[in-house]
This record gives structure tokens, sequence and C-alpha cells, in this order.
């Protein structure tokens, strides 16, 4: 009898093993965030500056603003239950609801493309924003190319970031509703395969780029999304691959800033933050707070801007050696660096 005992607990044993160890492989609807790379918005990334200012005197900068990224895994990754468990016993990676990061119904390149967009609009605030703090104005408005579609006429003639002046003729001398209204107009008086001649400004240059229509509905169209943007008398590009949302808004408003302006605002230090902005220089919460402060303080940031609505969440798990430093608005970021060069004490977290 007791070895028959013996047998069924080895037997039941080892079904539960089994069991177990299936269960830890089954796929769960989480997604993992990790800390991702560090940009120094003052740097380059492959040789390219993230920050090119045109047509206005730049002054020399030091130290290293860092703006930071979280990696995120891809909507099709099929997370295994056992890997979800590890992930939420490790303080360096997060794991998160799917749907958090990918809506219902919605694919990678969808999520990507509104990540691009929202890249693409935080850098339009930023350098509303970095202008408005120094007192420079914009002259008007336009409007301007936000995408070309691949594959399509306008693809490899325009490019993101043009300011469109003319369409055959027709001057765009407005940004807003009655800009863009003005752009379609011009684009669909041509008959769909016809050619359409824009004149564009691109890098303080007039061009001309000749290019031809597609069919759409009956209607003329070349593949380009447009928008309204504020202009400036000389020109801020930002330029930054493979990056998209909109928590940089606040970093680069302050590398416009320090390039901008003499002295220099980090004081050789390597300063690292997050937060999206507005055009009226407000800086808003963002997510993946931890993980941002991990990489920051992996990068060598001794300094961190970060948003008070995120202030509360980054001290649950704050990097030694990391000072968290409370930010509403870009000017508290512009106070609480000058205090830093002063010796002084910034508002904390």
């Amino acid at each position: 009898m007791p070895r028959r005992r013996t047998v069924t607990l080895a037997v039941s044993g080892t079904l539960l093993a089994g069991f177990v160890a299936g269960a830890l492989f089954q796929p769960v609807p989480y997604a993992e965030l990790t800390p991702g790379p560090t940009f120094d918005v003052l740097g380059s990334q492959n040789g390219t500056p993230l920050i090119t200012i045109t047509g206005k005197q730049t002054y020399p900068t030091n130290g290293q603003l860092r703006m930071v990224t979280v990696g995120v895994s891809d909507e099709s990754y099929q997370m295994p239950l056992g890997q979800a468990l590890l992930g939420w016993l490790n303080n360096s990676e997060a794991i998160v609801p799917k749907d958090s990061i990918y809506p219902p119904g919605q694919t990678q390149q969808q999520s990507d493309a509104e990540n691009t967009q929202e890249m693409t609009d935080s850098q339009d605030s930023a350098v509303t924003a970095a202008l408005a703090e120094l007192g420079i104005k914009p002259t008007g408005s336009g409007v301007v190319i936000a995408s070309v579609n691949d594959g399509s006429p306008a693809a490899n003639k325009l490019q993101a970031g043009d300011l469109i002046d003319s369409i055959d003729g027709t001057p765009i001398s407005s940004g807003g509703t009655a800009g863009m209204t003005a752009v379609t107009g011009a684009i669909q008086k041509v008959k769909p395969g016809e050619q359409v001649t824009f004149v564009v400004t691109r890098d303080q240059k007039k061009k001309t780029v000749v290019t031809g229509t597609t069919n759409s509905g009956g209607k003329a169209e070349v593949g380009i999304s447009i928008e309204s943007e504020n202009v400036f008398p000389f020109t801020v590009d930002i330029q930054l691959n493979n990056v998209g949302g909109p928590s940089a808004g606040m970093m680069f408003a302050l590398g416009i800033i320090d390039k901008l302006t003499p002295g220099g605002l980090t004081e050789g230090k390597v300063i690292a933050g997050t937060g999206t902005i507005d055009a009226q220089g407000n800086v808003g919460a963002i997510g993946g707070i931890q993980m941002k402060t991990i990489g920051a303080r992996d990068a060598g940031a001794t300094v961190f801007l970060a948003p008070a609505a995120n202030c509360a969440e980054a001290k649950a798990n704050q990097p030694a050696g990391l000072e968290l430093v409370k930010v509403n608005t870009l000017n508290d970021a512009l106070t609480a660096l000058q205090d830093i060069k002063a010796g002084k004490t910034p508002p904390l977290c």
C-alpha cells in the first residue's frame, strides 16, 4: 500500500509540474516596458544635429540635455505568463496591459503613425513655446507639409516641413482652416493624372517642385498631409529618426533656448527630462516615468526634470544619485536650471 501511494504522489507531482510548466508558456495580454535610449538634444544622431537653427545667431553649448524614451514590446509579441511574472518582480521593467499601449483594433503600423504625428506636433509646440519664452513672435502663419505618403506622386519631391508658398501660381498666404482649404482647392483644380507645380520654402530657400497627381474619388491628389504652423523670421528644424510620441517636447524647447542664448543652461552637467509641451509652455504628464528615470541615470544624468503630475510615480522608484526636479511649465524648467547653476536647490518632487 505505501508503494502505491508513493507511485500516486509521484505521478500527481509530475502532472502538476507539467501543468505549471505549460501554464508559464501560455501567452497573456500584456506588454513590456523597458528603459529606452536617451538622446542629447544639443547633440547629433548619425551625424545630423537634432536641432538646427538657420537664419539666426546661435551660441555654443556645454553639457547635455537628454530626452529619454521607453522601449515597448511589439503589438504582435505574445508574452508568456512566465515572463510577465518575472517582469512584475523586476524594478527595471514594467508589465502593463497590452491594450493600454495598443488600443483594440489598432495595428502596429497605425500605432507607429500616431506616434510619429505626436512627435511632429510636439516639435512644433516646442518651437513656438521656446521662441515665445525668448520674446520672439511669429511673423504670420502658413501651411506646411506634415508628411508625404510613400509611393505617392509627391514622394521624394516634396518633404515634411516644406512651407507651401503657392500651387500653380495660386498663393498660399495664410495658415489655419482658410490656408489648408486653399491648398486642397488648388490641387483639385487640375484633373487626376495632370501635374501640379508647388513653390515651397525649404531651409530658408525657395524651391519649385513639379509633381504628378492620382485619382482619389474623382479628384486630384498628390499624397501629402498638411497642417497649419506659425511662421517665424528664421528656421528651427528638429530631426530625430525612429522615435515617436509627444513626451520630448519640453526637452526640445530647452535645447532651442540653449542654442539661442549665450552662457549655456547646463553648466556642463548631464541633465535629463521629459514632459509634453503646448504652445503656451505648459508641461504635461507622460507615461513610463519609472523607465525613463532609470534610462536617464544609466546615461549619466544627475538631474531629471519631471512633470509635476508624474512626481509621485517617479519618486516611488527613484534611482540613486538622480535628483528629481518638479516642473509645471517651461519657465519652471528654466528657473530650475538657473538655480542649479547658482548652487541653489530647485523645487524637488
